[in-house]
C-alpha cells in the first residue's frame, strides 16, 4: 500500500494513530528501578502482578503504549540497577493477552536476537494482541552485556547497517509468500519463510531511537516512530530532522516520541521535595557505570557531566517533569506544540502514581485539546 492508503488504514485500526493529539504511554517498568537509578526498594515493582495491574490501569484510562526496556544485565552500584527484568517478548505477549486496547511493544536488540525469530515472536504477539504489538528496534550500546552472548559490539555505524539487514529480513518475512534467500553484508541465510504473517499490515508499529546521523537517517528510512531523549524542550526540535529526512528521501510518514519522569504533586514545593529525595537516595556509582558504557567520561573538559548525572539518576537522561498537575500540563501543552506526537512516562512508584495522573491530569490534558 502506498503512503496515504498506510496512513488510512493505521488510522482506523492501529490504537498507536487513533484520534488524540498526544498519545501516552507508560516505559520501564519490566526493569527493576525503571528510569530511577536510586537505592529505593524494588521488589514491589518486580513482581508480575504488580506490572500487570500497571499496565492494566493504563489501558483502562485510555493510554495508548506500554513499552519495556530490553535489558539482560545490570549497571552494578549497591542497586544493580535494571539488573531484575521480566524478558520483552514474552512480557509483551502476557501483556497483550492481559489487555484491551493498549499497544505492547518488545524492546528488541537486533545483535542478540536473530531476526527470524524476531519475526516470528513478532508475528505470534500481533495475533495474541489482536494486531496490538510494536516493536522497539535497539541496535545495542551496553558492551558487557553483550558479552554475556559472546557477541562484540560494533562500531557505531556499522550497528546501524547491520541493524539495516536485519530488519530488511524481519519486514520480508512478514510480508512475502514464499521462500526467499538473503544475502548482505552480515546475514546469508537461505530458504526464509514465515507463517502465520503478523495481523498488521504491512507489519507491527517499529520504533527506533537513533538521533545520530546514522541513526536520524535509519529511523527516517525504516520506522514508524523515532523516539528521543531531551534533556531540555528545545532538543525536541531536533527532531524534526528525521520527520523531514522520512518526508522528503523517503516519501514516509515518521511520528516523534520521547520519555520522562514525571513527579506530580498537589503543591510546586511537594513536587520538588519527592524529586529531591529521588536525588538524596541517588545510586550514584550505577550511573557513573551508565554514563561510562554510554562513552560519557567525567573530567575537566566535561563541564555537564554532572548535570547529565543527575539527569540519569532521575530519568535516564532525560528531563524531567516536575511540578503540579496544571505545571506538567503546561510543560506537555509545550511538547506539542514543538511537534512531539507522544510520550512515555517514568514514575518512581508506578501503580499510586499514575492513579494520581489519571485522576488530576488527564482531566486537564482533555480541557488542553490534548485528549479527549
Amino acid at each position: 500500500m502506498n503512503r496515504e492508503q498506510l496512513r488510512d488504514y493505521r488510522a482506523q485500526t492501529v490504537p498507536l494513530f487513533n484520534s488524540q493529539k498526544l498519545k501516552l504511554g507508560v516505559f520501564a517498568l519490566n526493569c527493576s528501578g525503571g528510569s530511577i537509578i536510586t537505592n529505593f526498594p524494588t521488589d514491589r515493582q518486580m513482581s508480575w502482578d504488580y506490572n500487570k495491574s500497571v499496565i492494566q490501569l493504563a489501558d483502562r484510562i485510555g493510554m495508548e503504549i506500554a513499552l519495556p526496556i530490553g535489558r539482560f544485565k545490570g549497571q552494578g552500584g549497591s542497586s544493580n540497577h535494571n539488573g531484575s527484568s521480566y524478558e520483552v517478548y514474552t512480557w509483551a505477549a502476557a501483556m497483550a493477552a492481559a489487555t484491551e486496547n493498549i499497544m505492547c511493544f518488545a524492546t528488541s536488540h537486533v545483535a542478540l536476537t536473530h531476526p527470524v525469530v524476531a519475526a516470528k515472536q513478532a508475528a505470534t504477539i500481533d495475533h495474541v494482541s489482536r494486531g496490538r504489538f510494536g516493536l522497539n528496534v535497539v541496535m545495542g550500546w551496553f558492551a558487557e552485556e553483550m558479552a554475556m552472548f559472546n557477541v562484540a559490539l560494533r562500531k557505531h555505524d556499522d550497528r546501524y547497517r547491520y541493524g539495516d539487514e536485519w530488519l530488511s529480513v524481519v519486514k520480508r518475512l512478514w510480508s512475502e509468500d514464499g521462500g526467499f534467500d538473503f544475502e548482505g553484508e552480515y546475514l546469508k541465510l537461505v530458504g526464509l519463510e514465515s507463517e502465520p504473517k503478523p495481523i498488521q499490515r504491512p507489519g507491527p508499529v517499529l520504533v527506533n531511537a537513533g538521533t545520530s546521523p546514522a541513526g536520524v537517517d535509519f529511523s527516517a528510512r525504516n520506522v514508524d516512530i523515532c523516539f528521543g531523549s531531551p534533556a531540555k524542550p528545545e532538543d525536541i526540535d531536533q527532531l524534526l530532522a528525521v520527520k523531514t529526512i522520512a518526508d522528503e528521501k523517503y516519501n514516509r510518514d515518521v511520528a516523534l516520541m520521547c520519555s520522562a519522569l514525571v513527579v506530580c504533586r498537589d503543591t510546586e514545593q511537594e513536587a520538588q521535595a519527592a524529586f529531591q529525595d529521588i536525588l538524596d537516595n541517588g545510586d550514584w556509582e550505577a550511573a557513573r557505570s551508565m554514563l561510562r558504557a554510554l562513552g560519557v567520561q567525567s573530567g575537566p573538559c566535561n563541564e555537564g557531566y554532572d548535570q547529565r548525572m543527575r539527569r540519569f539518576v532521575a530519568g535516564y537522561g532525560t528531563r524531567p517533569l516536575v511540578g503540579t498537575p496544571e505545571q506538567i500540563v503546561d510543560m506537555l501543552i509545550d511538547y506539542s506544540n514543538r511537534g512531539l506526537h507522544g510520550i512515555v512516562f517514568y514514575f518512581k512508584d508506578y501503580l499510586s502514581e499514575l492513579t494520581y495522573f489519571s485522576e488530576r491530569v488527564m482531566p486537564l490534558l482533555k480541557q488542553a485539546g490534548l485528549r479527549h
